[in-house]
């Protein structure tokens, strides 16, 4: 019963503040919220708490780790016996893990290009467009960030972006910080547990719309509320699909281990420094005990909150694959608990270096709206944090 308590206390502190950071509170859409809210708690119970939503997950996690043993056939391959020398117990993490990445993106490519994707995408965004009452361009991107990255997931609306005023540009901005890209699941999956990523990332995305929507209302004239998806694949046969989802997968695989390199040796050099001023302690610890107040209320169990502040920490200022590592050497003596409502709160974007990368994105499309992102971009790395809290502690009531 406490939990209850608790968790509707962190899940009232997050959306008041955001209602604080709003900048239009009389036109919030809290008929649209609360719709949002049920959904993520329906979807919720219905993955960790029935028979069908156990086995949806066992069969989506089935079919990833399917996919896994491909792309690993493909690795070792051209790597000729060095990767996988024991692939339950996976050792060097560019090749086990990061270059697994190539061929989901490939898959992606490919289902663009035949717009089964795309198809799907518009579907979904246009029932959540009518359930939440937010216009269609902002349900658009939401859904296509859950399948695509943050840079292809804003590029796929450029040409909508006359119609993006600047709350409407938050909204996109927060749904692809708060999400994660279909082609990285796969490596997710081979350092969390399966339910966890694979609910976070609904959960995530209706996280992101709830709390961008609070901070940035929008409300737009039918004329505005429109959206093409007739060109989102720019490959002119399946094998030039192939080939430039292979290109991005192989990009996104050296970025991520270009980032992990830099970012934990930055890591281990604050904790050389901080250590040298107060023997032993280290920058997880102070984060731990900056943050475990939240993962308290999240549903951590006290005994663990400062090590799971931490986590969050790491996360939140480096990126999510440095925070999982870190989870992942540490699963094994934490409660189910702890591990499930961390590895939903990690599963998402939201950290200090992707504003830079959606700054970079949005400049890219639309010189002066890059300018309006850099500007709040510290306002969105505070609304998608929020929505990764607000994930965890909706997912934290039924572990």
């Amino acid at each position: 019963m406490l939990d209850i308590v608790f968790a509707i206390a962190a899940i009232a502190i997050v959306l008041g503040i955001a209602w604080f950071m709003s900048n239009d509170k009389k036109n919030i859409q809290f008929k649209g919220i609360a719709f949002m809210l049920i959904a993520q708690l329906i979807i919720t119970w219905f993955m960790f708490n029935t028979e069908i939503g156990q086995n949806i997950i066992k069969a989506i996690s089935a079919a990833f780790n399917k996919l896994i043993e491909f792309g690993r056939s493909g690795v070792e391959f051209v790597l000729g016996g060095l990767a996988f020398a024991n692939p339950d117990n996976p050792q060097v993490f560019f090749f086990d893990v990061l270059l697994i990445i190539i061929f989901f993106a490939t898959i992606l490519s490919v289902l663009t290009y035949l717009k089964v994707l795309p198809w799907l995408i518009n579907l979904l965004g246009g029932a959540i467009s009518k359930i939440t009452a937010l216009p269609k361009i902002e349900s658009f991107n939401a859904v296509n960030s859950m399948f695509f990255g943050q840079s292809e997931a804003l590029l796929a609306i450029k040409s909508q972006f006359h119609r993006v005023t600047e709350n409407r540009l938050y909204i996109v901005s927060a749904s692809a910080m708060g999400s994660v890209s279909a082609s990285i699941v796969g490596a997710y999956l081979s350092m969390l547990p399966a339910q966890y990523v694979l609910v976070a990332i609904p959960l995530n995305m209706f996280s992101a719309l709830i709390i961008a929507s609070i901070i940035a209302p929008v409300k737009v004239e039918d004329e505005d509320d429109a959206v093409d998806i007739n060109d989102v694949s720019g490959s002119k046969s399946i094998f030039e699909a192939m080939a430039n989802g292979a290109l991005d997968g192989g990009k996104i695989a050296l970025i991520v281990a270009t980032m992990l390199i830099a970012f934990l040796a930055s890591l281990e050099l604050v904790n050389f420094l901080i250590g040298s001023l107060i023997s032993g302690l280290t920058l997880q610890e102070v984060l731990g005990w900056i943050l475990s107040p939240i993962a308290f209320l999240m549903g951590v169990p006290a005994g663990e909150i400062s090590q799971a502040g931490g986590i969050m920490g790491l996360k939140i200022i480096t990126n999510e694959f440095v925070a999982m590592l870190e989870l992942q050497a540490a699963m094994e003596g934490m409660s189910e608990k702890a591990v499930g409502v961390l590895s939903v709160f990690l599963t998402s974007f939201a950290n200090f270096s992707s504003i830079g990368i959606i700054a970079g994105t949005v400049a890219g499309i639309n010189g002066e709206k890059g300018k309006v992102v850099s500007r709040f971009g510290f306002k969105l790395l505070i609304g998608a944090t929020m929505a990764s809290i607000l994930s965890a502690t909706i997912a934290g009531l039924f572990i």
